[in-house]
């Protein structure tokens, strides 16, 4: 009985974890996404800024 309850606790935990991975991969992109976004209008507002002195 012991050994039946361990194993559902190991894979309750296992489950656990990947679901805390895959949500740390989700925001891991997002958060590139949204920092790849900044940095393409960054570019854009440069080379505005720098038409605009010439």
């Amino acid at each position: 009985m012991y050994t039946t309850e361990h194993e559902l606790a190991r894979s309750r935990h296992a489950e656990l974890q990947a679901e805390a991975e895959a949500v740390t991969r989700a925001r891991r992109l997002y958060l590139a996404r949204r920092s790849a976004r900044r940095a393409e209008r960054a570019v854009r507002r440069a080379a505005r800024a720098s038409a605009a002195v010439y």
